[in-house]
C-alpha cells in the first residue's frame, strides 16, 4: 500500500510539473538528466512537416537549428587528402585606389650599379631606401601547415606627369617589392618613359613565391620606391593612384591576389 501511495504521489508530481528529474529535484526541460546517459537502441526526431520520426542516416549528427526549431540530421564531412600534394588551402584578393607618389626630392638615388646589392632577396622593407608601402594592399594571411608555397601576384598602374612629346631619354626608374612581415620576396625594376601625349602610364605586373612559411599569420605587403630621373627634373611619380584625366580610378587601382597552396596537416570538420 505504502508503495502504491507513493507511485501515485510520483505520478502525480510528474504531471502537475511536466518535467521530469534524473538525479536533480529541479529540471531545467521536461526531461532533465543529471548525469551519463547511455541510449541502447534509437534516437528519432519528430517531422512536423509530414507528422514523421527521422531516425537519420548512417554517420549523421543531431545538430541544433536554435531556439524554438526542432534540431536536423547533418552528414559530418571530413576532405579527403592524399599524402604529400598541395592544396589551396588560403585564397584572398585586395584592392588599393589611395596609392603613393614620388616627387623628385623622394627619390632614392640608388646607382644602377649598387641595386644588384640592395635588393636582396629577405632585406627588411626599413633598410630600403625611399620605399613606400601601399596602404590597401597590407594585409594578413594564415598558413596552417610546415609546408607551404604562397603565390602573390600584384598589379598596379604607374603614371608620370610627363608633357607631350617629351625626350626620348625621358624617363623615370622606379622598383616595387612584395614583403612578407616586412622581408623582400620579390621585386621588378621598370623604366617609364615619355611619349607622344602628356602623363604616359604602363600597367606593372609582378609575380612572387615564397615557401615553408611558420605556421600562423603573416603580414603581406607591397611597397615601391623612385630609383632614378633622366631628363625628368619637378616631375611626380604616382602609382596605384588617379591624378589626372586619361585614366580612372578603377583603372589605376592596385590589387594583390595571395594564394597559398599546403600539405594539409591540420583537418577541419564540416558539417554539411
Amino acid at each position: 500500500m505504502k508503495k502504491l501511495l507513493s507511485t501515485l504521489f510520483l505520478a502525480s508530481g510528474l504531471l502537475l510539473s511536466a518535467q521530469v528529474g534524473i538525479n536533480t529535484d529541479t529540471p531545467k526541460a521536461k526531461l532533465d538528466v543529471n548525469g551519463d546517459l547511455n541510449l541502447r537502441n534509437k534516437i528519432a526526431v519528430f517531422d512536423a512537416t509530414d507528422n514523421s520520426l527521422s531516425q537519420g542516416n548512417n554517420d549523421q549528427l543531431l545538430v541544433s537549428q536554435g531556439l524554438g526549431y526542432t534540431p536536423t540530421w547533418k552528414t559530418l564531412r571530413i576532405p579527403e587528402y592524399e599524402p604529400n600534394k598541395f592544396y589551396l588551402i588560403f585564397n584572398n584578393s585586395f584592392s588599393d585606389k589611395t596609392g603613393i607618389r614620388f616627387t623628385t626630392a623622394e627619390q632614392a638615388s640608388i646607382p644602377v650599379t649598387s641595386r644588384g646589392s640592395v635588393f636582396s632577396k629577405g632585406a627588411d622593407v626599413s633598410t630600403l631606401n625611399g620605399f613606400k608601402k601601399i596602404p590597401g594592399l597590407s594585409q594578413t594571411i594564415s598558413v596552417f601547415s610546415t609546408e607551404s608555397k604562397a603565390y602573390f601576384q600584384f598589379e598596379t598602374v604607374v603614371q608620370a606627369d610627363f608633357v607631350a612629346n617629351g625626350s626620348p631619354d625621358t624617363s623615370i626608374d622606379y622598383a616595387c617589392g612584395i614583403f612578407v612581415d616586412d622581408k623582400l620576396v620579390n621585386l621588378r625594376q621598370r623604366n617609364l618613359k615619355a611619349i607622344n601625349t602628356s602623363y604616359p602610364f604602363i600597367t606593372h605586373t609582378q609575380i612572387g613565391i615564397v615557401e615553408n612559411l611558420s605556421k600562423g599569420n603573416h603580414t603581406v605587403s607591397v611597397a615601391c620606391s623612385r630609383l632614378a630621373s633622366y631628363g625628368a627634373t619637378g616631375r611626380t611619380l604616382t602609382i596605384g593612384t588617379n591624378v589626372y584625366t586619361n585614366i580612372n580610378d578603377f583603372i589605376a587601382q592596385s590589387s594583390l591576389k595571395v594564394d597559398v597552396y599546403e600539405v594539409p596537416q591540420v583537418f577541419n570538420p564540416i558539417i554539411n
